[in-house]
């Protein structure tokens, strides 16, 4: 899309309610096309694709609201019977698994894909009204309201009159992923459809639950961490739509989205192509920028009244290693508008205190030196034991969790963490869900990244778990990471200071090098350094990275860390 600036609402694609489970007036589906710049090559490949699949050849993952959508930009009906064939294919298919006496594939995987695939009947019910019959109006809305039904009650959902009850997944937990899908659908149909049932679900109680929640997160991001986090492009384009058909600014409801732009842009690799790995990276275990990021960045920009995160959300667009979609299935986002910021932002260290992440650099140059620091909530399923783990870069990966080279992108144990592990009887001690540490900036200079911090991080540790207090500060000075460990353990605990690393490291009595990676052990004086190689606990999880471990007695460690090594 052209860059707007502030217009919100110059142009609305506005289509009255339709006959069936009509609602109070203002119940509208409404979809900003006023921005949509038709000479544009972000236009014409999105064109292409859904042109393709007009000529009977859809792309992988296409989706009516791409013909939907293009039909509202251009009102060529032909894109409308593709949406509406598109649509009745999905009921259809849902009615054949019905008639079996089985759950349709919206019910798939608790209900996980039901807001993509409802938003879609939502958008082309509403913007293609004439070209839909009467009778496929009444087999669409029998569909999407058992959908959207049965979504919030889990226990006395069915199909077909045949109970299917469900678990019930993080309907009430508005920072999962799952909640975001379970909104959108709602959402998409209640406009469209105006049930005021689901429009007074919306207003009274879900869609506050989403800005009480995240107003509770100053600093952006997620407790999911930023593999799970990447949802939040569609957490904000629920906020979009929400604006767009009503008026209400769910983003200004606090100040997360704005903190999430300037969150993304401190938790990007100085090399602009990965992340700071938080969390479960099922996609891909090594988090690599994909389209998703770019997604939720343009989502985010597209709401932000805030000039200063507008402008470092454009840079961040312009100056990743995904300058446009590279999915057919997410052309259609890249018609949001990416601006033409060039500048990074002025500070070059980011607490968000919401979900307890520092960043720190020695520069925006993309050969600086990079920190990632945790320290607070462990509350999310996706979310890792990493509570007081570091991640160093500077090139490449120098110190980074053993989770991006496994297989899985889910090993979630302290013991892939760059943490003290604590043993009783060889047995690692696992942090505990739901707890919360607590961190503490002693200094911060933003022209320089140096920071100083200190994390309490006992409470991630039971009481009777062998672990009485693990105390952590991090000094981050001109590159160089120093690290100091103070902790309290019972008499039949061990405490390891561990290091996960790409690259085999050399041991030189209480120094290692791992590649551009030099480890001294400063304490213990008796420190002992030992070596495990993933792949010999299993090849074919762990397809490669090694683990330096620190032993010795007392109770401090305190190690010095840096990517001065040849």
């Amino acid at each position: 899309m052209k860059d707007t600036g502030t217009m919100r609402h110059s142009f609305l694609l506005l289509i009255a309610s339709l006959v069936a489970c009509a609602g109070p007036a203002g119940a509208d589906l409404r979809i900003d096309t006023s921005g949509v710049d038709q000479e544009s090559p972000q236009y014409a490949r999105f064109r292409d694709f859904v042109d393709a699949a007009v000529a009977g050849n859809p792309g992988y993952a296409f989706s009516a609201t791409d013909a939907a959508t293009l039909f509202a930009i251009s009102g060529k009906e032909k894109y409308c019977d593709l949406a509406v064939a598109t649509v009745q294919q999905q009921v259809d298919e849902a009615n054949v698994q019905i008639a079996k006496g089985e759950r349709p594939p919206v019910a798939g995987d608790s209900y996980l894909e039901s807001g993509p695939m409802i938003s879609a009947l939502g958008l082309t019910w509403q913007v293609c009204r004439a070209r839909i019959s009467d009778a496929q109006r009444k087999q669409w809305s029998a569909y999407a309201e058992q959908t959207v039904w049965n979504i919030w009650h889990p226990g006395a959902a069915s199909w077909g009159g045949k109970k299917f009850a469900w678990t019930g997944w993080s309907i009430d937990n508005p920072g999962n992923n799952y909640y975001y899908s379970f909104v959108e659908a709602t959402m998409y149909w209640g406009l469209a459809s105006g049930n005021p049932t689901w429009l007074d679900l919306l207003r009274d109680d879900k869609l506050p639950a989403l800005t009480n929640y995240f107003g509770k997160l100053p600093g952006g991001g997620s407790l999911e961490g930023t593999g799970y986090g990447a949802a939040h492009m569609r957490l904000f384009a629920i906020y979009r739509v929400w604006r767009d058909s009503t008026g209400v600014d769910l983003a200004a409801a606090n100040s997360h989205l704005d903190d999430s732009i300037r969150f993304w842009a401190h938790a990007t690799m100085p090399t602009l192509d990965r992340f700071a790995p938080i969390g479960d990276q099922s996609r891909v275990s090594i988090p690599e920028i994909y389209d998703y990021h770019r997604r939720l960045m343009l989502e985010a920009r597209n709401l932000s009244k805030d000039e200063e995160a507008r402008s470092i959300a454009s840079w961040w667009l312009n100056a990743i290693s995904v300058p446009q979609m590279t999915s057919g299935f997410n052309f259609r986002h890249d018609l949001l508008a990416a601006g033409s910021g060039r500048t990074p932002p002025s500070s070059l260290v980011y607490v968000a205190k919401g979900t307890g992440h520092l960043f720190a650099r020695t520069s925006w140059d993309k050969t600086a030196t990079w920190l990632g620091f945790n320290a607070g909530p462990y509350v999310e399923s996706h979310a890792h034991q990493d509570q007081g783990a570091f991640t160093l870069f500077s090139r490449d990966w120098l110190a980074v969790s053993e989770n991006i080279w496994s297989h899985s992108g889910i090993q979630q144990g302290t013991e892939v963490q760059n943490v003290v592990r604590f043993e009783r009887n060889g047995q690692t001690i696992r942090q505990r869900e739901p707890s919360t540490s607590t961190m503490e900036i002693r200094s911060i200079d933003a022209g320089t990244g140096e920071i100083h911090a200190s994390a309490d991080l006992g409470a991630a540790y039971a009481a009777d778990s062998g672990v009485r207090s693990w105390k952590r500060d991090v000094d981050f000075v001109a590159g160089r990471l120093t690290v100091h460990d103070r902790i309290s353990k019972g008499a039949d605990s061990e405490a390891i200071f561990q290091v996960n690393v790409p690259v085999k490291p050399v041991i030189e009595g209480r120094e290692a090098r791992a590649g551009r990676l030099h480890v001294k052990v400063i304490k213990p004086e008796d420190a002992r350094l030992s070596l495990l190689e993933w792949s010999s606990l299993d090849s074919e999880e762990f397809r490669s990275g090694w683990r330096l471990d620190v032993r010795g007695s007392g109770d401090e460690f305190v190690v010095e860390l840096s990517g001065d090594a040849p």
